[in-house]
């Protein structure tokens, strides 16, 4: 009798383990899926179709982020994008591009009532980048969070976004729609509350939880993306410049990739495949970007900047995701 009740529990024990053990998406098989996301470009469609992003940030000192986030959200091929920001911020913005649509509200005195009529029309929201950390500014985000919830807003969080929800952490619980946090390896840590940079996924567990809809992308020399049960690591090479807004381009880019891939039918009630649209998206994100760093670093090499790289959108996006290819694959592969 002991014999057998030490099998039973070394079977669900092993049982266990292999239930949790997260099945690894190949880079090749995701890149593939990915180049079926891009909406096709017809006549028929209307404007607005292919994507209506809003960005949530952008303030006094921080004006760039937004910017690059938006711009490259739609230089990658959304319809529409919208920045909320702070009035101080607005002109500065509006500076840059004439093609993005900025609304200073999120300092206004009824923001929620300002925000809300443009929230209903968004496909993906994204909420970070130039945000800052001023208190009535994340009171403003608690509230746009809450209606994001109620509306199902499928939501992007970066940078000081990621601050706000590791203080703030209900503010996720049970998020009815996509949630993808973007977090570098240090805001990871402040997230999970552990250092220890190898367990990220068992670090994770509680987030899951909390959040079943959860996808994050982790950043880091490799950015592993992972849900509850399925991961994925790109290992492009980019380079080794790093300046300043590239991880606002990763949040443009994703919040596109996301709205698009959500456009796609999710798996029905009698498939096994697991909805792994969101991981699609960062996975999509991560390598549009990671390969115009790389690019533009072969040409300009230490004088590349963030900006530099949205110049290369259009190259990197025909050979990876169009299948057309170009006098610059060299560099590639």
């Amino acid at each position: 009798m002991k014999n057998y009740l030490a099998k039973l529990q070394l079977l669900y024990k092993v049982s266990k383990e292999m239930s949790s053990k997260p099945r690894v998406l190949s880079e090749d098989g995701l890149l593939s899926r990915c180049k079926q996301l891009a909406p096709s470009l017809s006549q028929d469609k209307h404007k607005g179709q292919a994507g209506r992003i809003g960005v949530f940030g952008g303030s006094l000192e921080y004006t760039g982020a937004p910017y690059y986030a938006a711009i490259t959200s739609l230089k990658v091929g959304a319809d529409l994008v919208y920045v909320f920001c702070m009035k101080d911020a607005a002109t500065v913005i509006k500076s840059y591009s004439p093609e993005l649509i900025v609304l200073p509200y999120l300092d206004h005195a009824q923001a929620k009532v300002k925000i809300e009529p443009w929230l209903e029309r968004l496909h993906v929201v994204l909420i970070g980048p130039g945000l800052g950390r001023d208190e009535s500014t994340f009171m403003v985000i608690r509230q746009v969070i809450n209606l994001c919830k109620k509306l199902r807003k499928p939501l992007v969080i970066d940078a000081d976004g990621l601050f706000l929800i590791a203080n703030h952490i209900e503010l996720i619980r049970d998020y009815p729609a996509k949630l993808i946090l973007t977090p570098n390896i240090m805001e990871f840590s402040r997230l999970v509350g552990n250092t220890d940079a190898e367990k990220y996924r068992e670090n994770s567990s509680d987030l899951f939880d909390i959040c079943p809809n959860l996808t994050i992308l982790r950043k880091g020399p490799q950015d592993i993306i992972f849900d509850s049960k399925v991961e994925a690591k790109v290992t492009s090479s980019g380079s080794g410049r790093r300046s300043g807004g590239q991880g606002d381009l990763l949040a443009g880019t994703v919040a596109t990739f996301l709205a698009w891939s959500l456009q796609k039918e999710p798996p029905t009630e009698n498939e096994k495949t697991h909805d792994d649209r969101a991981l699609l998206a960062a996975f999509g994100g991560c390598k549009l970007v990671r390969e115009c760093n790389k690019l533009a670093f072969s040409k300009l090499g230490r004088s590349m900047t963030a900006l530099d790289m949205t110049h290369e959108i259009h190259t990197v996006f025909d050979y990876y995701f169009e299948n057309k290819k170009n006098n610059v694959g060299h560099i590639f592969d």
